[in-house]
């Protein structure tokens, strides 16, 4: 089974001001373009014929590094573009507004807990908000790991993430990560994010 390189849905230029049509292009056509074809060549030297990503990446032998850069390069880009809309963002609501009370105290605690865990993985990485046994968790990780794989120390299942290469925000922010972050906040659809909190 090849794995594809999912369509956004959306222009490149739908993003923009908050992100730019040139680092869309870049970021899904050669980026996770990249991703996805080194994914499809890691699975068949490896011998593996699975048709879901997920288990891919919770029976992942961490000690293969392309199929663990690659595999998690193919799933985090995927969900990174899920979760983005230009236009049909939806409230955040109901179950998963309750949760984040819950867990941070008030949307702005947990907007203000999820940007410094993105502003502060050093390098290149990824910020998460997950759930993990019913509750709701936030955490980083580095380079193309994700929550669902084995004991990189960030578990469950990730329902919004932010993608913190500078691959990401650099044409338009430089080294102004924090003003991306903020950015990223303008074009979450909390809809879909939602849908992910209640099938977690």
């Amino acid at each position: 089974m090849n794995f594809l390189l999912p369509e956004l849905g959306f222009e490149y230029t739908a993003l923009e001001p908050h992100i730019d049509a040139k680092t869309m292009e870049i970021h899904h056509s050669k980026h996770h373009n990249g991703y996805t074809n080194n994914l499809n060549n890691a699975l068949e030297k490896a011998s593996i014929s699975s048709e879901n990503i997920e288990d891919i990446l919770m029976e992942l032998d961490m000690n293969n590094m392309g199929l663990r850069n690659n595999a998690g390069g193919y799933y985090n880009h995927c969900l990174f573009w899920e979760i983005l809309n230009p236009n049909d963002k939806q409230n955040l609501r109901g179950e998963l507004e309750a949760a984040i009370n819950s867990a941070f105290g008030s949307f702005e605690d947990f907007k203000e807990q999820f940007s410094k865990a993105a502003a502060t993985r050093f390098g290149s990485g990824w910020a998460w908000l997950c759930v993990k046994d019913g509750v709701l968790e936030i955490c980083s990780s580095a380079n193309q790991d994700n929550p669902m794989m084995p004991g990189i120390g960030c578990g469950g299942t990730p329902i919004m993430g932010i993608d913190v290469w500078e691959h990401a925000y650099y044409l338009n922010y430089q080294n102004r990560r924090p003003d991306y972050i903020n950015a990223f906040f303008n074009l979450v659809n909390w809809g879909v994010v939602s849908e992910k909190f209640k099938n977690a």
